[in-house]
Parts: structure tokens; C-alpha cells; sequence
């Protein structure tokens, strides 16, 4: 089976490599790969924005299925586009355009959320004609003060504020396009005391199998300081979320989610990430992404044991309740390896050395490019590296030990992923 993956970060690349576990015989492209990726396929140098060429490499080599990695895409409405090509045999998994508004619209998403009882932060939208409205209602919240810009802003179009003063100026500064055409809408919303994690569905619109959760950590520094970023490490299971709080999560989030999804004729074959956090002993949607996380899919889908050839089939063909999820009980930690200077400048092309010297633990390659036989760095977050334990402590032990082996020039990770839930 001819398999096309869209996309060129640590996703695409666990992905890829879970699908190249498949007993099935399978030839992987990856639309455009990274570093690792032309190791368990082949890298095919499209951009994600160009749906013609796509579409062209799918018809020339005969692809029969089409995973849509990151989120700009599926906002952009790939999925509808290559289905009005009538490729014969092709399926594809990633939700529509209507769909990935979830994830492309947090106005669109709140609304969906209101509509189905779905439990989230208070909120209301305002456009830039609308300022003076927008800050009476700031001035009606408490702080801290919560500025969410309506489109995608590549992961830092939140701002979490205390001061009101601040809050205004920071308004002022998303509708006058500083996070450009994604602020201008801006969701103000409550700001909801608690604890996060992420929990993953993947549903063939009608059907769904909950993946295992995980708890990422935004912060470029030890102990959650410093600057947002796409994200230094996550853990996998996590230790707050019991039995009785992940029923409560499907009861009062996932399936009225999934019925909204139904209830509205919304196309949808594919993952929906629940951005939650856990308020005293209640679930609450902090946001919704219409695809895998990154860095959890690292943490996330290995714990996996199916075959994902045969997973994403069930999906694409609307047969998912004929699937059982076997899911290990094994704890991984998952730390990512930054290029010094990120999120902020950082430079790229050192070589990077000693990943073959890693041998219990995953190296799930992102921003990473080959060039005569080397792996040189081509990104802010280089790679994942993805240990195993019985406990949180032990995998911590491994991923730690093991990542001592890897070197580049620069280079850096948080030291402290998954301590705080020992």
C-alpha cells in the first residue's frame, strides 16, 4: 500500500514510523519529510500549501491513502480539495474544512462547544470595530485576563495576563495584527485555575476509540519558565487523570463532541486533541486541535500496539467499532532537544552526532535535514527523545541517561519532564 504522510515534524515522523511497524506491506512518501523520515520512506520536497502539486504526485504514483499531519492544511481545506478529484481507491484521514474549523475558528469552536453543553472557560468574541465593548468586558472578569486570537497563530496566539492595563494594550496591539489576520477576532475569556493535560480521539465521524492521554510542558524552562513554546517534552499515562475522571471526560466531552460532529453533518475522518484542564475534580475544554499534538503524538502513539495501517483503514472506511485498542501499560517520557535560542533565534545546520549510540530509547526526528550523509539541524525543536519505564521515575531515568548521547552545537532540552508528577 502506497501511503502519502503531509507534513515535516516529529508527528509526521512518529507517525511514519508506526506505520512502517505495519505487517502489511506498505511504501511510505513523506510531503516534504525531514531528516529522519527519508529512512523509513521516501521525501518528497512539496509544500503543504501547494494542493496542485499534491494532488499531482498522488495521481502520478498511485497513492492509496493520505494522512494530513499539522493543522494549516486541513484549515485550508486540503482534504476537501483532493476529494473533489474522485481519486479512485484514495483515502484520507484528516477532517474536512468545516471540520478543522474547530481548530482554525476558537470563536467557531466556543460556539460549538455552547450549542453542544460541552463545559468550557465563559467567553465572548469581538472584532477590532468592537474594542470598546471588548474591554467592558475585560473590565467584568477577574484576573488573571485571558486574550485568545480567533485563527491559527502557530501556537502563540494566547496571552494570559494579570495586569488590565496590560490587557488592553496586548487587546489593542492583536486587532492592530500582531498575530496578523488570526486576531481579527479575539476570544476573552474566564481564566480556569487548574491542572492540563490532552486527551486524543480517533473517530471515522460516527465511531471513535479514545487514545491514551498525555501532559505536555509549554515552557522553554525548568520548573514552567520562560517563553511559550510548540512544546519541550510530554508524558504518557498521566497519573491525575483516574478512572473516574476519564469517564467523566467522555461522558461530558468526548460524545456530546462527537454527536455535535454528527448532529452537523461535519465530515470527519481523523484525530480530534482535547486541550482540557482539570478544575477541582471537572473536565473543561480549553481548546480543541483537529489533528495530533506535537510533542505527545511522541508520547502518545507508541503506547499504541495496533497496526496502524489496519487503524487507519477502519477510519478512512467508517468501521471503527470493529477495532479494540490494545494499549501498553508501559509510562514514556518524552523530551524534546531544542536548537540553542528557540522559540526565539537560533541558527541551523550543526551536525547532529551520536543518535545511533541511543538504544532504549526512541529519537523522533523534526527539525532535521540530510546533507552528504549527515543529520544537520533545521529547526527550532530538533527531536523527541522517547524513553520507557514502569513508572514515570524509571522512564525518566532511561530518557534522561540516554539523551547524553546525543550531541549538536547549542543544543538544549528541559532537564525536568515529567517531575512534577512523581
Amino acid at each position: 500500500m502506497k501511503i502519502a504522510i503531509i507534513g515535516s515534524g516529529g508527528r509526521e515522523f512518529t507517525i511514519g514510523w508506526k506505520l512502517s511497524q505495519s505487517k502489511k506491506k506498505q511504501e511510505l512518501f513523506f510531503l516534504p519529510g525531514n531528516g529522519g523520515t527519508n529512512k523509513l520512506g521516501q521525501n518528497i520536497n512539496i509544500s503543504l500549501s501547494n494542493f496542485e502539486e499534491i494532488n499531482s504526485f498522488i495521481v502520478q504514483n498511485d497513492i492509496e491513502m493520505v494522512i494530513v499531519g499539522p493543522e494549516a492544511p486541513l484549515v485550508d481545506g486540503l482534504v476537501d480539495f483532493l476529494e473533489t478529484k474522485n481519486i479512485p481507491k484514495l483515502k484520507i484521514i484528516g477532517p474536512s474544512k468545516q471540520g478543522a474549523l474547530l481548530e482554525g475558528s476558537k470563536a467557531y469552536a466556543k460556539e460549538f462547544m455552547q450549542k453542544y453543553n460541552i463545559p468550557t472557560a465563559k467567553y465572548k468574541a469581538f472584532n477590532a470595530q468592537q474594542l470598546s465593548s471588548a474591554i467592558d468586558f475585560l473590565k467584568q472578569l477577574k484576573p488573571p485576563y485571558v486574550l485568545k486570537a480567533d485563527g491559527l497563530a502557530a501556537g502563540k496566539g494566547v496571552l494570559i495576563l494579570d495586569d488590565i492595563k496590560e490587557a488592553e494594550f496586548e487587546l489593542k496591539q492583536m486587532f492592530d495584527g500582531k498575530f496578523g489576520n488570526a486576531g481579527n477576532t479575539v476570544v476573552i475569556e474566564e481564566f480556569l485555575d487548574g491542572i492540563e493535560l490532552s486527551v486524543f480521539v480517533l473517530t471515522d465521524g460516527e465511531n471513535y476509540k479514545i487514545l491514551p492521554q498525555a501532559k505536555d510542558y509549554k515552557r522553554i524552562g525548568d520548573g514552567d519558565s520562560g517563553l511559550n513554546t510548540g512544546g519541550m517534552g510530554a508524558v504518557s499515562p498521566v497519573p491525575f487523570a483516574n478512572a473516574e475522571f476519564l469517564k467523566k471526560i467522555e461522558d461530558k466531552i468526548i460524545v456530546p463532541t462527537i454527536e455535535g460532529i454528527k448532529t452537523e453533518k461535519i465530515k470527519y475522518n481523523g484525530f480530534v486533541f482535547f486541550g482540557l484542564i482539570k478544575v477541582k475534580d471537572e473536565p473543561f475544554v480549553i481548546e480543541y486541535n483537529v489533528r495530533m499534538g506535537d510533542p505527545e503524538t511522541q508520547a502518545v502513539l507508541p503506547r499504541i500496539e495496533n497496526d496502524f495501517v489496519d487503524l487507519f483503514l477502519a477510519t478512512a472506511n467508517k468501521q471503527l467499532d470493529k477495532i479494540n485498542l490494545n494499549i501498553s501499560d508501559k509510562h514514556v517520557v518524552s523530551v524534546v532537544v531544542t536548537s540553542g535560542g528557540y522559540p526565539e533565534n537560533y541558527e541551523n545546520n550543526f551536525e547532529i552526532t551520536g543518535i545511533e549510540n541511543v538504544t532504549e530509547c526512541l529519537v523522533l526526528q523534526a527539525g532535521t535535514k540530510s546533507e552528504n550523509n549527515k543529520i544537520l539541524t533545521s529547526g527550532g525543536r530538533v527531536l523527541a527523545v522517547t524513553g520507557f519505564g514502569n513508572s514515570i521515575e524509571s522512564a525518566r531515568k532511561t530518557v534522561y541517561s540516554e539523551i547524553k548521547k546525543i550531541n549538536f552545537n547549542k543544543m538544549y532540552f528541559r532537564k525536568d519532564i515529567g517531575l512534577d508528577l512523581l
